[in-house]
């Protein structure tokens, strides 16, 4: 009889913590807009970076 009712609670527990778990990631969900924009201003940072030689800069100020 214990037994079930620790089932029941356990399985209980479960199922609002996977409710709770989808509604946040509802709720901080980031648009793909702003994904793909932070992803492409990335990219042109580094490649403006490669281009002007500030990877270069870095490496003979090391040595």
């Amino acid at each position: 009889m214990l037994a079930k009712w620790w089932k029941r609670i356990g399985f209980f527990i479960l199922i609002v913590a996977c409710l709770f778990n989808i509604t946040i990631k509802l709720v901080k969900r980031v648009s793909f807009t702003d994904s793909v924009r932070s992803t492409i201003t990335n990219v042109v940072g580094n490649t403006v970076t490669t281009v002007t030689g500030g990877e270069k800069n870095k490496n003979s100020n090391e040595n």
